[in-house]
């Protein structure tokens, strides 16, 4: 019986030659991440058992991105509790506001995420990393104090589900539509505790900015992380934005899986995921046969959706038109560089003479911290992961997740519209 991508990364990490679905084990990690809001939580945690110090001050990522510029005293306090943690400890990959972005974009981006490496972080999205061939997953603040301490976690290896993707995109389609077609068929704890595995023709369609969407959400549909195969396009980009050294792990023929699913690309239409579970999915030509659904703000960020290649799908949407009176569009671009570029591309113009605003990177709106809290009733279209109630504000307004195209239409027309509605 063989392993999967997911199980022989552990394997190797917990120095066996063969682990099993179901397996407890003991890994060593190659990034221990933390942000903002998790990070305090983890500091407090290595002074009760009287941790002498970080096990490599390399491979630990501090990103404060939540609530970042501060919003009020006690973010900032949090800030200051993290930022004095990597001053004692000389954390070499701590981001202060100027350098710092959206963690799950940004670290990719420095370089510190490769395939084949072992990665935990202390939050969901952690699984972010798998689009490039990594198992990397989210943890609590105490496992994330011992891997600080330790360079060690341990895990219950896990099973794994088969997604095959076949074809070529449809127009406007992105890896938030696939992912939430996804999660729309197979629900919430679909995947509990499984690896969710990505393979077929239809990933070389699939841009790295799709891939890294689709992984984010492997958490929506319960998976203990998401894995895509090692091809061309994430070996440039890895040689793009990094000097390390990784290794690529293939799935064995006769691995075990749980599930296959099929999903062909070019049947797919763009999907929105309706309050207040992203399960909850319509595509656009069933909102259509709807009475419109009146919106209040848009927002396009966030680690799953502010990427550049968001920006520009967004950009060229809204090129040429402007937001709907009464509407509130937020755009905010994941990490500095994805800014920067922005702006020389001319996009940042482009959404500031629609009518939209564009914030420094932060997560903000996504998790209602702020730059975009929704008051009683509101509704916002948003790029964003979740749409929990009361996830982005009052718990009686709703959120409706879709991709960039959809997010940037719905601005203009003041409903939640397809691109090629406007």
């Amino acid at each position: 019986m063989g392993m999967t991508m997911t199980q022989k990364i552990l394997a190797e990490a917990a120095g066996l030659e063969k682990v099993e679905a179901g397996q407890l084990i003991e890994a060593n990690l190659d990034l221990v991440l933390g942000n903002d809001i998790t990070s305090p939580v983890a500091i407090k945690e290595m002074e009760k058992f009287n941790a002498k110090g970080v096990f490599d001050k390399d491979k630990i990522a501090l990103v404060p991105d939540h609530f970042v510029p501060n919003k009020d005293i006690k973010s900032a306090e949090h800030c200051k509790c993290v930022r004095e943690f990597a001053r004692r400890n000389e954390i070499t990959n701590y981001f202060e506001v100027g350098e710092m972005g959206i963690e799950h974009a940004l670290l990719p981006e420095k370089g510190l995420t490769v395939a084949g490496d072992v990665i935990i972080g202390a939050d969901s999205h952690t699984c972010t990393y798998g689009a490039l061939g990594a198992f990397s997953t989210g943890v609590g603040s105490t496992d994330m104090a011992a891997g600080m301490a330790t360079g060690k976690a341990w895990f219950k290896v896990p099973g794994a589900i088969r997604f095959v993707l076949t074809g070529k995109k449809a127009p406007h389609i992105s890896g938030k539509d696939i992912i939430l077609h996804i999660i729309g068929m197979i629900g919430v704890d679909g995947a509990l505790y499984k690896s969710m595995e990505f393979v077929g023709d239809g990933i070389a369609d699939l841009t790295m900015d799709d891939r890294f969407t689709i992984a984010n959400m492997a958490i929506e549909a319960g998976g203990k992380n998401g894995i895509f195969p090692v091809d061309d396009l994430a070996k440039a980009y890895m040689a793009e934005h990094s000097t390390r050294s990784y290794k690529i792990f293939e799935a064995d023929e006769d691995a075990v899986y749980d599930a296959e699913y099929v999903i062909d690309l070019s049947a797919l239409r763009p999907t929105v995921a309706f309050p207040h579970l992203p399960e909850n999915t319509h595509t656009i030509d069933e909102i259509k046969a709807m009475d419109p659904i009146k919106i209040d703000q848009v927002v396009i960020g966030s680690c799953t959706n502010g990427r550049l290649d968001d920006l520009r799908i967004a950009a060229k949407i809204l090129e040429g038109k402007h937001v709907a009176k009464g509407m509130r569009c937020i755009v905010i671009p994941a990490t500095q560089a994805i800014y920067l570029q922005a702006m020389e591309e001319g996009l940042l113009k482009i959404f500031l003479q629609a009518g939209a605003i564009v914030s420094t990177p932060t997560c903000g709106p996504c998790l209602g911290g702020y730059m975009g809290i929704l008051a009683e009733g509101e509704r916002c279209v948003s790029t964003t992961n979740r749409n929990f109630v009361g996830r982005m504000g009052h718990i009686t307004s709703e959120i409706y997740l879709a991709s960039p195209a959809v997010a940037a239409a719905s601005a203009i027309t003041g409903i939640i519209s397809g691109p090629e509605e406007v």
